[in-house]
């Protein structure tokens, strides 16, 4: 990263804690506001025989993990190759 300018170094850390605060947001609101807040008043709704707060809790909440893991990781990688960073293998 080195070989960055001082402003493109600056737009690429802005994206990246933008990406992150956004990702963090995800994760706060399926997890406590979902899977715990709220669950009460999900489990109202039943899907498949389970009760939406418990499902919400029990396997949403890691399914949305995976998938903002997913997403960081193909979001960055653009983000490198659009700078020009690449990682040694």
């Amino acid at each position: 990263m080195s070989d960055l300018t001082a402003e493109q170094k600056e737009s690429y850390w802005k994206y990246n804690v933008r990406l992150t605060t956004i990702l963090l947001v995800i994760w706060f609101v399926v997890t406590y506001l979902f899977g715990g807040l709220w669950a009460g008043a999900l489990n109202e709704i039943v899907i498949l025989g389970f009760p939406l707060g418990y499902w919400v809790a029990a396997q949403g909440a890691l399914a949305v993990f995976v998938i903002e893991i997913y997403v960081y990781a193909r979001l960055m990688n653009a983000l490198d190759l659009k700078y020009g960073i690449h990682e040694d293998a």
